[in-house]
C-alpha cells in the first residue's frame, strides 16, 4: 500500500455543520478542491468558499427530497478507485471520474430524531443511505481515500496534512476507516433496534449493540485486566451523562458501582423527602429517608458503618453543605446526585481523592429499556427490571394484617431488595435499612448475616438491642421453607413482604401465623444477579 497520499479533491456532505466552514477554509487553503451537496455546499458557499456541487459532477440533479444525490458512479468510482491498478486508473480516465482523496460526512441525525419522539415516518426520512454508502466504500479503499465522520476528527486531520506537507499517511487512514466502520456500525444498529421496538419484537433474529468511548480506564475489575468505558447515546441521568467536579479519574469498579448507587437512590422521588444511598462492590450498605439530606445520609450510614468506608454516596436532592460536612467525617470514593450547591462543592473541594459527580437529574426508575450481559460465546438481553409496586397490589396472606406504618416499610424495603444481589433479605425500621444480605448462596444465610450485621451495628451505636427489633423484611423471592422466615422472627421483626408463589407458601404462611408476623405477597420477584 502506498504511504503517502496527498491531498487533492474533497467531497463533504454533513448534516453537522459544527466546524464545516473552519475545516472548509482550511482545505481551500491548501489548494483542495471542495465538491459538496445541498445544505453543506450552501454554508461554504455562504462563508466566500468556491464548491462544486455533486450534481455538477453527476450530472444528475438531486432528486426524491434529497433520497438520490450521491449514488452514482461519478462518485463511488472516484472513491473506491485503486490508484496503483491501470485498469480501475484507465476506468477513470475513459469516463471522466475525478479521484476524490477525503470524504467527510456525518449521518442524518437518526439517534437524535428517535430520542425528540420522532414518530414512525419521520424516523425512517432520518435513515441516511447515501451517507453510509459513501463511508463504506471510502473506508475500504484507505489505502487511498481519507474518510471522516466525526467533527472531532477535524482537527487530527488539519494536524497531520500540517505534519505531512498536505499529505497522510497510511497509518493515519487506517485510524479513520477504523472509526467509520464502527460508526456505521452503531447507527446501524441504532435503526435495527429502534424497528425492532417499533414493530414489537422482543427478539430479533440479530441484537446489535453500540457504544462511543467516553474514557480509557486504568485497568478493568483488576490490575491486570484492560478496560474502557462506553456511552450509549441515551439521556438516562446517571453516571455515564454526569459531570465530574473534582476528584480523580474514575475506575472501572467505581463507575459500576456509581451506576448502583444512582439507580437505587433515583427510586425515590424528592418529593416525598431526602434519600441517600450507600453502595459498597455493587450492593447497598445502607439506605434511608430523612427530614433533611444530611439526616437521610446518617441513617444511611449508621446501618453498616464499616462497609460503608471507601463506598460510593448517591442522594436523590441537591447536594447541600451539612450533607457535604457528614460525608466527609469518613473516607468516600464517589459522591453522586442531581446537583451540588457551592457551599458543598468548597467543602469537598479539601478532599482532593473524593469524586463528585452531578447528574442533573434522576433516572427514571419506571422507563423501558434493555439490559445485557456477556456468557461465554454471546450475551443475554432482558428488558430492563422496571417493575413497581404500589400499595394496593399487596396482598395479605397472614391472620394478621400489617399496620400502615409496617406497609411503608415494607414498600420501602421492597424498593430496597431490587438493588440488592440475590439472594436479598433487607430489614427495614422507621424509614432506614437496619439489615442488609446479599448475594449468598442460600436465602437463610441472607437473613442471619443481615441480622447478624445490625447486632454489631447495635454495639456500635452503644444500643441495648439491634436495630431489627420491631422492623420488617423484604425478600427479592420466595422463602421455599419456613425456616428463612422464622429467623426473621427471632431477629426481631414483625412482618415481612415477599414475592410468594412457592410450593410450600402455606408452610409459610402458618408458620408466619404461628410466630405472629404479618406477610404481604407481592406477585412479584426481583432477583438479581
Amino acid at each position: 500500500m502506498t504511504d503517502l497520499v496527498p491531498l487533492r479533491r474533497a467531497l463533504i456532505s454533513v448534516s453537522d455543520k459544527t466546524g464545516l466552514v473552519e475545516l472548509g477554509r482550511a482545505l481551500a487553503a491548501r489548494g483542495v478542491e471542495l465538491l459538496s451537496t445541498g445544505g453543506t455546499a450552501r454554508s461554504l458557499r455562504e462563508a466566500g468558499l468556491g464548491v462544486i456541487d455533486v450534481a455538477d459532477v453527476t450530472g444528475f440533479p438531486e432528486m426524491m427530497d434529497g433520497r438520490v444525490k450521491t449514488l452514482h458512479p461519478m462518485v463511488h468510482g472516484g472513491l473506491l478507485a485503486l490508484r496503483d491498478n491501470p485498469a480501475h486508473v484507465a476506468a477513470m480516465e475513459s469516463h471522466g471520474i475525478g479521484a476524490i482523496d477525503l470524504l467527510v460526512v456525518n449521518l442524518y441525525p437518526f439517534e437524535e430524531t428517535v430520542a425528540a419522539g420522532g414518530d414512525y415516518a419521520e424516523c425512517i426520512e432520518n435513515i441516511d443511505i447515501g451517507g453510509p454508502a459513501m463511508i463504506r466504500a471510502a473506508a475500504k479503499n484507505h489505502a487511498f481515500v481519507n474518510v471522516v465522520v466525526d467533527t472531532a476528527d477535524y482537527a487530527p486531520l488539519l494536524a497531520e496534512l500540517e505534519v505531512q506537507g498536505g499529505a497522510t499517511t497510511l497509518a493515519f487512514r487506517q485510524a479513520l476507516a477504523q472509526r467509520a466502520y464502527a460508526r456505521t456500525a452503531a447507527y446501524d444498529a441504532a435503526v435495527s433496534n429502534w424497528m425492532a421496538g417499533a414493530l414489537g419484537e422482543t427478539a430479533p433474529r440479530r441484537r446489535a449493540f453500540a457504544g462511543t468511548l467516553a474514557q480509557t480506564l486504568r485497568y478493568g475489575e483488576n490490575p491486570h485486566q484492560r478496560a474502557a468505558f462506553y456511552v450509549d447515546g441515551s439521556d438516562r441521568p446517571g453516571v455515564a451523562t454526569a459531570t465530574q467536579w473534582q476528584g480523580k479519574e474514575l475506575s472501572y469498579n467505581n463507575i459500576n458501582d456509581t451506576d448502583a448507587a444512582f439507580e437505587l437512590v433515583s427510586e425515590f422521588l424528592p418529593a416525598d423527602g431526602p434519600a441517600c444511598a450507600i453502595i459498597k462492590h455493587a450492593n447497598p450498605c445502607g439506605v434511608a429517608r430523612g427530614a433533611s439530606l444530611e439526616e437521610a445520609y446518617r441513617r444511611a450510614f449508621d446501618c453498616d458503618r464499616t462497609s460503608a468506608f471507601g463506598g460510593i454516596v448517591a442522594l436523590n436532592m441537591k447536594l447541600d453543605a451539612p450533607t457535604a460536612r457528614a460525608i466527609c467525617e469518613i473516607f468516600t470514593e464517589v459522591v453522586i446526585a442531581p446537583a451540588a450547591d457551592d457551599a458543598a462543592k468548597e467543602i469537598f473541594a479539601a478532599k482532593k481523592n473524593l469524586r463528585l459527580l452531578t447528574a442533573g437529574g434522576l433516572a427514571n426508575p419506571a422507563a423501558p429499556g434493555l439490559a445485557f450481559r456477556q456468557v461465554s460465546g454471546g450475551f443475554l438481553v432482558q428488558d430492563r427490571d422496571n417493575g413497581r409496586l404500589t400499595r394496593d397490589a399487596l396482598k395479605v396472606v397472614t391472620k394478621r394484617p400489617p399496620s400502615e406504618a409496617e406497609i411503608a416499610d415494607m414498600l420501602f424495603a421492597w424498593t430496597v431488595a431490587k438493588h440488592v444481589k440475590s439472594n436479598a433479605i433487607v430489614y427495614v425500621r422507621d424509614g432506614a435499612t437496619v439489615g442488609v444480605g446479599a448475594g449468598q448462596m442460600s436465602r437463610v444465610d441472607s437473613t442471619r448475616i443481615a441480622a447478624r450485621k445490625a447486632q454489631d451495628m447495635a454495639e456500635v451505636l452503644g444500643l441495648a438491642a439491634p436495630l431489627t427489633r420491631g422492623s420488617v423484611v423484604a425478600s427479592d423471592a420466595f422463602f421455599p421453607f419456613p425456616d428463612g422466615l422464622l429467623t426473621t422472627a427471632e431477629a426481631g421483626a414483625t412482618a415481612v413482604i415477599q414475592p410468594g408463589g412457592s410450593m410450600r407458601d402455606d408452610e409459610v404462611i402458618a408458620a408466619a401465623d404461628e410466630a405472629g408476623l404479618a406477610m404481604v405477597f407481592t406477585g412479584m420477584r426481583h432477583f438479581l444477579h
